[in-house]
């Protein structure tokens, strides 16, 4: 399975994503998993399975948020009228 979510309930938490056996998507339930693979560091996690997910999910959200304040940042210097514009004014 191709993770590509967590979602937090009240009493469960889940990982969802692509099952490539199933062809579709599907949700887990955390307190279930008994092993993971970290596909992009391939490495085995069988203990701590939600404190590595949620601190993932984490850096994942503080990461999208830098970048959007970056995005923002960068189209408000482009919208703002240079200091030569301005004199000619």
């Amino acid at each position: 399975m191709a993770a590509r979510e967590l979602k937090l309930g009240p009493g469960r938490t889940l990982l969802g994503g692509i099952d490539a056996r199933r062809g579709g998507y599907r949700g887990f339930r955390v307190d279930r998993i008994r092993r993971l693979t970290d596909g992009a560091t391939g490495e085995r996690i069988e203990a701590g399975i939600l404190d590595r997910l949620l601190a993932r999910a984490e850096a994942q959200r503080r990461a999208d948020a830098l970048r959007i304040r970056r995005q923002t940042h960068a189209r408000r210097r482009a919208t703002r009228p240079s200091a030569a514009a301005t004199q000619t004014m």
